[in-house]
């Protein structure tokens, strides 16, 4: 599965009247995509009821998965291409036939032992990690922001752009890229291209988001 494009869909596109817009730029893409669906205000919930239930890290963290797929779900729902796939073997297939898979991450993630189970991993660093696991994948991270010019890695961990665990399973070799509500206007035509759209941001370079917001 060369070639193939992670879109991590954030949770917090729920609440924008862009989602619908951004389901049918996905939905354009000549290039094999899958989505990855954020938590959104179905993880809020459990992050909430947390402290107020008394219940552990652990049981939070399946719930929160369990959050996700509720909103990929969701998404499903409102494309026509879109399909729930919950291994590697169901991505698979769903580009077979021509259609774009929908994430599912509960039958992997749950018993992935290098992944924590902690609020410091959402589903920017599960996505890396699906990534990391699909050969010569790249990700693209959709977010409620638009970046500055020559953001990295670093920076935008250090701004909490991305949660603290996704530098640590980001494979070196996947290239990232965040895109935020100005990129909308042209994301369908550049996924018809079969191009990314946002920004690029790499690893290691000086400057970026950190610098540029202060």
């Amino acid at each position: 599965m060369k070639d193939v494009l992670v879109v991590k869909f954030g949770g917090s596109s729920i609440a924008s009247t862009d989602l619908r817009k951004w389901v049918e730029a996905i939905e354009k893409s000549k290039r094999r995509l899958v989505v990855v669906p954020g938590g959104g205000p179905f993880a809020k919930l459990v992050r909430q009821y947390q402290t107020r239930i008394g219940y552990d890290d652990d049981a939070a963290h399946r719930m929160a998965i369990l959050a996700m797929e509720q909103f990929g779900h969701a998404l499903v729902s409102l494309g026509t291409r879109l399909r729930p796939a919950a291994t590697i073997d169901a991505i698979a297939s769903a580009h077979a036939d021509g259609m774009i898979p929908v994430w599912m991450p509960a039958k992997l993630v749950i018993r992935a032992d290098e992944i924590e189970h902690t609020w410091s991993t959402t589903s920017d660093s599960l996505a890396a990690w699906l990534a990391a696991r699909i050969e010569g994948a790249s990700l693209c991270l959709i977010k409620q922001i638009d970046l500055p010019v020559d953001s990295t890695i670093e920076a935008v961990s250090a701004a909490g752009v991305v949660d603290p665990s996704f530098a640590g399973l980001l494979h070196p070799a996947t290239r990232v890229f965040i895109a935020g509500p100005s990129d909308l206007a042209v994301a369908g035509r550049r996924l018809a291209e079969g191009t990314v759209p946002g920004r690029e941001v790499a690893h290691e370079k000086q400057g970026g988001f950190v610098e540029a917001a202060q």
